[in-house]
């Protein structure tokens, strides 16, 4: 266990993505997505400090999703203006820090694994996706949501996903962590039957999970992979002509490259190789077979 947590902590602040780039720098230091969500949280969470200083609080239930405005009224903006609502209550300020810690801690590692376009897709679909469900439970109940809780502790659920025995506080694995924090979460919705937050956090967790899986990096499930087979298209067959042209050879050190590889699958799964990796793999199988025929 000591061994592993030491390989994958190796691998944090290390770009592991061939889309990952920063958006911008500030001098000597990088500024990617994650970052600049961060600042932006934390613009909205002065603002509305502000708001409360100057008794202008009610403007905020503009930006707080409600069911009732969207379908009456058609105010869609409230799919994504809710998850920046910070009120400066102690308790609220407490939670807020702990989320920027998330994002920005976990975020991070997230962005420089999947790359920066596909780590937006990621957030983007776990700001909007509760706020849709909620939206289609309105047409029965009317349904309010607003702060952004449940959107950052998913974004710690697609990290968990990657890395799930990176250790933390007192050596408990990354994994267990979550467990922790959904069963505290849940009993807690449940005793104050709080339902809509409830699927909103379950809702949250299954998409960044989901998302992952379908990258091709999370733990490996026999079923997920059964379904994404079924999904891909067939390839069509087609005559190809014989070649004449010379067979390339191998380099002899693709051989060799296997070994970490194979160190990293019996670690951290099929799941955890990057494409690059695949494609060594690939080539070492490949030239093995040759030889042996």
């Amino acid at each position: 266990m000591k061994k592993s947590a030491a390989v994958y902590w190796s691998m944090f602040g290390v770009t592991t993505s061939d889309d990952y780039r920063p958006v911008t720098w500030m001098g000597r230091f990088p500024v990617d997505v994650t970052t600049i969500l961060v600042g932006l949280h934390v613009g909205c969470a002065i603002l509305t400090a502000f708001l409360f200083a100057i008794g202008s609080a009610g403007a905020l239930n503009y930006a707080m999703f409600d069911s009732a405005q969207v379908w009456l009224h058609g105010q869609v903006w409230r799919l994504v203006t809710y998850a920046f609502i910070h009120p400066p209550s102690g308790y609220a300020l407490l939670w807020f820090a702990i989320e920027m810690y998330m994002l920005f801690f976990f975020g991070r590692e997230v962005e420089r694994f999947l790359g920066r376009r596909a780590y937006i897709w990621l957030y983007a679909l776990l700001l909007v996706a509760p706020a849709l469900i909620l939206t289609i439970w309105g047409l029965h109940t009317r349904t309010g949501l607003a702060g952004s809780g449940a959107l950052h502790f998913a974004v710690f659920v697609a990290f968990v996903t990657l890395y799930p025995n990176v250790q933390f506080f007192l050596r408990i694995p990354a994994k267990w962590i979550f467990v922790i924090l959904a069963a505290i979460w849940t009993l807690s919705a449940l005793a104050a039957h709080d339902w809509q937050d409830l699927v909103v956090l379950w809702a949250s967790t299954a998409f960044a999970f989901l998302f992952i899986e379908f990258r091709g990096a999370g733990p490996e499930l026999a079923w997920l992979t059964n379904l994404k087979d079924r999904l891909q298209p067939k390839p069509k067959l087609y005559v190809v002509q014989k070649s004449t042209a010379r067979r390339t050879v191998e380099p002899d050190d693709v051989i060799a490259s296997v070994d970490p590889i194979l160190d990293k699958i019996a670690k951290s799964g099929m799941g955890s190789l990057t494409e690059a990796e695949k494609k060594i793999l690939d080539r070492a199988r490949d030239r093995l077979l040759k030889k042996s025929d």
